[in-house]
């Protein structure tokens, strides 16, 4: 309950933040975006463990790069920001297509899927790059992770330029492209950092090749 509280008020922030900027609430495909949003929250509390709840409250000691989320979030709200100043309000380039700002919703909440998928099987996913020694942290091969290491990864980086498109701002997608240089970025720390302090992680990597997209990286 702690979490999903704790959820349901960082989601409020964000959907004010974006009504606010966009000066009203007649927007259909904002709602869409919210509704995408609350969802895939509502499941990622329940089918979460109780352990990785208290662990993405307040992750434990150790690790590295620990200010992802903090660093990310002035970023986030900006293109809110933006797509509602845009959409609702001096309309620079709300030029989107109807049937492309379906898409996009359509694309976001498949992408965002993958993370919830990689909560559900991996009780470990904590947003901060450690070593759960205390929790008995292990090597995870199941679900998403059978095709690409870092699927949590892979689901955040295209949910975020496919929600912008479904909120219907072109200019929204700018303020994107930080977090999503801080997945990679990530992504790249983190692989390393199991590299080298996950046992079987080596051997896994050699059998899952990519680390986030098939065929490509």
């Amino acid at each position: 309950m702690r979490l999903l509280a704790g959820s349901a008020i960082v989601l409020g922030f964000f959907a004010m933040t974006l009504f606010g900027a966009a000066g009203g609430l007649n927007l259909p495909f904002f709602w869409g975006y919210v509704c995408v949003a609350a969802a895939t929250t509502i499941t990622v509390c329940a089918v979460m463990d109780r352990d990785l709840m208290k662990e993405r409250i307040k992750p434990g000691a150790g690790g590295t790069d620990r200010q992802l989320r903090l660093i990310a979030t002035p970023f986030f709200l900006a293109h809110l920001i933006v797509a509602g100043l845009d959409v609702g309000r001096f309309h620079f380039s709300d030029t989107v297509p109807v049937w492309l700002r379906t898409v996009g919703l359509a694309g976001m909440a498949v992408f965002l899927a993958l993370p919830l998928w990689a909560v559900s099987v991996n009780r470990f996913f904590s947003p901060v790059v450690r070593i759960q020694e205390e929790r008995g942290h292990h090597l995870v091969t199941a679900g998403p992770y059978r095709v690409v290491r870092h699927p949590g990864y892979l689901g955040a980086i295209f949910a975020f330029p496919f929600g912008g498109m479904g909120l219907g701002s072109w200019l929204s997608l700018a303020p994107l492209a930080i977090p999503v240089l801080l997945i990679l970025r990530r992504t790249i720390i983190e692989d390393r950092y199991l590299s080298k302090n996950l046992d079987g992680y080596q051997e896994y990597a050699l059998r899952v090749r990519w680390r986030l997209v098939p065929g490509v990286w």
